[in-house]
């Protein structure tokens, strides 16, 4: 018989793969009975597994009435823009200062799935090494806090990148190159302004993006309150 963490942890892990690979829709309704039907988990897990979810802003709670995939509104892109410009320049800048050979290794294999997936063409590849790739950048800034406060967002990152899959994965992954070299290089200020840069360059087409897929006027609450998934 499973463990109950467990049975939770698959059901997290399921739930999460489907969010960011877009099977499951931002907006979808989540109907707790037949997501606990189809993993044969009683609710109890479940439930924990969507709070988990909820704290990775992947779904929304709404106490009393149900559960849907968060919106991902072209505000909260924004938001996770403005964010990652200001963090993850930072996360570059202490990497590249504190890079040696053997620190810089992890972030070298990271850089080679990016290559891999983008030659491969392999959509849902090429966003988990996207993400691997700058999440491999903040853990070689080696600062505790600004992990803490960067590893809720991996997720969320990673979704983001799965929903803008339509850009250029070949030109992302140049621009991956070419930060790599000048972390690898102790280049602080250069790898810094070239993280900055790199982000930034998916902030207009991403918000773009945001708004195909997302409801302007979307209501959580009466999402969840209804009695089935909506549509696809």
């Amino acid at each position: 018989m499973s463990e109950p963490g467990s049975v939770r942890d698959l059901a997290y892990a399921t739930l999460r793969r489907r969010i960011v690979e877009v099977a499951l829709k931002p907006g979808e309704r989540l109907v707790e009975r037949d997501l606990a039907a189809e993993l044969n988990i009683s609710r109890i897990p479940l439930r924990e597994a969507m709070r988990m979810l909820a704290a990775e802003g992947l779904v929304v709670l709404v106490p009393g009435k149900g559960a849907l995939v968060s919106p991902f509104t072209p505000a909260d892109v924004r938001d996770l823009f403005d964010v990652r410009e200001s963090l993850e320049s930072l996360a570059a800048r202490l990497a590249a200062a504190r890079a040696s050979t053997e620190s810089v290794k992890a972030l070298a294999d990271r850089l080679a799935e990016c290559r891999a997936a983008t030659e491969a063409r392999d959509v849902p590849r090429i966003a988990a090494a996207n993400a691997a790739f700058h999440a491999e950048i903040i853990a070689l800034a080696g600062n505790p806090l600004l992990t803490s406060i960067m590893t809720p967002l991996a997720a969320r990152t990673e979704w983001l990148f799965r929903l803008t899959s339509s850009r250029d994965p070949a030109e992302q992954c140049t621009e991956h190159e070419v930060l790599f070299d000048l972390i690898a290089s102790g280049n602080a200020d250069a790898a810094a302004a070239a993280a900055y840069a790199h982000i930034a360059a998916g902030r207009a087409p991403s918000l773009a993006l945001a708004s195909t897929w997302s409801e302007p006027h979307l209501d959580p609450e009466a999402i969840a309150r209804t009695r089935r998934r909506r549509k696809p």
